[in-house]
């Protein structure tokens, strides 16, 4: 058995830590990760790193072991730019995406990062400046709230499945189904505003009998 293994080997090597050690004997795949929040000083499951554009959340890498999510960035707008066919004019991200050499290739691109610049903080901040941060952050909350939906509306944070692979299908679909909802609450927003265009149709039409022309496009609706 995989524990027993790591447990000889620090032993023999009178080690008191190893590599990929065994924490769960139903779960070997589980890794524990440090995150020193308060409370949950540890944590123990899959580390996810998500994208957000358009209402849309895309899974962009899962991993049991503990990683740096910064080193992500670069091929997260990469995919985006061959989903779009264009670099984004933004990206909004947390503190740890906002490294110098993250900074220097988005401005490589011509891509804003959000965020205060690196450096001793300026005493005077300009209000446009202050303002621009709070929308950036504000609109990077969307992510946030993608988490907190999968979590609270789909069994994100309690997936029951024991191997990596079922773990990983789960996860994968959990993201797939906030996808759909999005797209069908897009579909159901058209067809009401379809119907409700109907009717104020019908409405003017017997208002002006000699006759009126409208048109109604709609694609997607955030």
């Amino acid at each position: 058995m995989k524990s027993t293994v790591n447990m000889h080997w620090m032993w023999e090597n009178n080690k008191e830590r190893t590599e990929d050690r065994i924490v769960s004997l139903s779960q070997p795949h589980i890794r524990p990760i440090k995150r020193g929040k308060a409370g949950a000083d540890t944590e123990f499951g899959a580390k996810l790193s998500a994208s957000y554009f358009d209402g849309y959340v895309f899974l962009e890498r899962l991993s049991w072991n503990n990683y740096n999510e910064s080193g992500d960035l670069k091929a997260q707008i990469e995919a985006y730019k061959e989903y779009t066919g264009h670099y984004p004019e933004s990206v909004h991200v947390d503190k740890i995406y906002r490294t110098r050499e993250n900074r220097i290739w988005c401005k490589e691109k011509g891509i804003r990062i959000s965020g205060i610049p690196l450096g001793r903080p300026p005493k005077n901040v300009d209000k446009k400046v202050k303002k621009q941060e709070r929308e950036d952050e504000r609109i990077r909350n969307a992510i946030e709230g993608k988490f907190g939906q999968g979590k609270r509306r789909f069994g994100l944070n309690k997936v029951m499945t024991k191997l990596a692979d079922t773990s990983e299908t789960a996860i994968a679909i959990t993201f797939l189904v906030m996808n759909l909802v999005t797209l069908l609450q897009g579909r159901y927003a058209c067809l009401f505003l379809y119907r409700f265009y109907h009717h104020i149709v019908v409405y003017l039409r017997d208002r002006n009998p000699e006759g009126l022309e409208l048109k109604l496009t709609c694609s997607h609706i955030r």
